[in-house]
């Protein structure tokens, strides 16, 4: 992928045949702060890179977390209710984060490898 701006891209979990997600791209210090703060939901997903943990404080629902190392491969799994400071992960370089239950919903777990795409239209990343 290069180096990672902020905009949208696709998700790919799966391989060719496998779930496309929309995704947004938190690349810079201001969008990983603001991450899901403030939103009641999120339609896809949200990458943060670079990000070792993340937090759930002052969020308005549950997530799924996906810690992912340099090549993208799932290290770790779970699921952050608001309110909660999660737990750094050393070699974790990215992380994921979903509404509650849409990781499961996609097949994405621990092992799995994601794929970062430019969205069709050719906007964002």
């Amino acid at each position: 992928m290069g180096r990672w701006r902020d905009g949208e891209a696709v998700l790919r979990v799966g391989g060719a045949d496998g779930a496309q997600v929309p995704l947004e791209i938190a690349a810079s210090y201001r969008a990983r702060t603001r991450g899901l703060l403030g939103r009641e939901g999120i339609a896809g997903a949200l990458l943060l890179t670079p990000a070792g943990s993340v937090h759930t404080f002052r969020m308005r629902f549950a997530i799924d977390v996906a810690y992912l190392d340099r090549n993208l491969d799932v290290i770790a799994l779970t699921t952050m209710v608001p309110g909660r400071l999660g737990l750094p992960r050393p070699r974790s370089r990215h992380v994921l984060e979903a509404e509650a239950g849409a990781m499961a919903g996609w097949g994405l777990r621990v092992g799995a490898r994601v794929g970062v795409e430019p969205r069709p239209d050719g906007a964002g990343t």
